[in-house]
């Protein structure tokens, strides 16, 4: 599972009749790969509420989301397991298949509510349009394989 997070003074996803906004908190582009499982999504979230990416007085990275009451919009994002090493169109065989992916979607933002942040999300595999106002800008890539592989510490 993939994500890639940025912190912001407010984000939004807006669909055919929908709309969904966040003030300060993160923005979560989360794509699930091939054989993603709920111990993913467990990970992602817990790493995501807890990543200490929001400045102190001093201005120095020390709180989390939790920390300072953020909120977090979710969005699907199955191009994020693009490859793109041969050829010029993406190859996306690596993402899941569209009703595993939806399926550990929606308990990632089960898992990442669970743990006392604010959820708001876009709609699975819709057209969306998304507004992100970056701040800083903080942008972080996040893949709960490079942490099953000893890459992340325990938070």
């Amino acid at each position: 599972m993939r994500a890639l997070i940025q912190r912001v003074k407010r984000g939004g996803v807006r669909t055919a009749g929908a709309h969904n906004s966040i003030g300060p908190g993160l923005v979560v582009l989360l794509g699930v790969g091939a054989g993603d499982a709920e111990t993913d999504a467990d990970l992602l979230a817990d790493k995501i509420a807890g990543l200490r990416i929001f400045s102190n007085a001093a201005g120095k990275f020390d709180h989390s989301l939790l920390d300072v009451g953020g909120e977090a919009l979710v969005i699907s994002q199955f191009t994020l397991y693009a490859d793109a090493t041969r050829g010029r169109r993406p190859d996306f065989t690596g993402a899941a298949k569209p009703a595993e992916a939806e399926r550990l979607y929606e308990y990632f933002t089960g898992a990442l509510r669970g743990k006392g942040v604010e959820v708001r999300t876009g709609i699975f595999a819709a057209d969306m349009e998304v507004e992100i106002i970056n701040d800083g800008p903080v942008t972080i890539w996040l893949d709960s394989r490079a942490s099953r592989q000893g890459r992340y510490e325990e938070i």
